[in-house]
């Protein structure tokens, strides 16, 4: 009985630093992507000013310490999500994902301490471009809005989140 409390230590252990330690280069176009896939472009140009802000949230960590402000915005018809320039997730993830996920409580309905996402679950917007400071990300025309309520800092690789906003608005 001594060995369930040790091998429940030692697979957080291994998560963690295959996370933390593992810097792998994979293409962003992979057959495990889930579906609804849609990988776009992001910018770390934040706009001044946005025509309308539809959702709001502020990330609070998961994995790994992850905080910041979240907003979903329209600018000449087009819907971005913009993280704000306080922004900030741990340098420590390979192969990090900003997506759009359906639960209002990701963290409360997934296991610590990966957090790990079932796939249908979310969307993925693009590959994260910076770990700290204001970036934005294009949400394809497809993606229904009223079906997210959440948005996340996720570990494709090892399916670990890092931190969620929930969307509020």
């Amino acid at each position: 009985m001594k060995f369930a409390p040790l091998s429940i230590l030692a697979s957080f252990l291994i998560l963690s630093v295959g996370c933390a330690e593992q810097a792998v280069e994979q293409p962003v176009n992979e057959t495990a992507s889930p579906s609804p896939s849609a990988e776009v472009t992001a910018s770390t140009d934040a706009p001044a000013a946005s025509e309308a802000s539809t959702k709001s949230g502020t990330f609070v960590p998961g994995e790994a310490p992850t905080k910041g402000m979240v907003q979903v915005v329209t600018e000449n018809g087009e819907r971005y999500l913009e993280l704000d320039e306080s922004f900030k997730t741990s340098d420590q993830g390979p192969d990090l994902f900003v997506i759009l996920h359906r639960s209002d409580d990701v963290l409360a309905t997934t296991e610590p301490p990966a957090y790990p996402l079932q796939e249908g679950d979310y969307v993925i917007l693009a590959p994260l471009e910076e770990f700290t400071g204001a970036q934005r990300y294009l949400i394809p025309e497809e993606v229904n809005l009223d079906d997210y309520k959440s948005a996340a800092i996720w570990c494709r690789q090892f399916n670990a989140t890092f931190g969620v906003a929930k969307f509020e608005g």
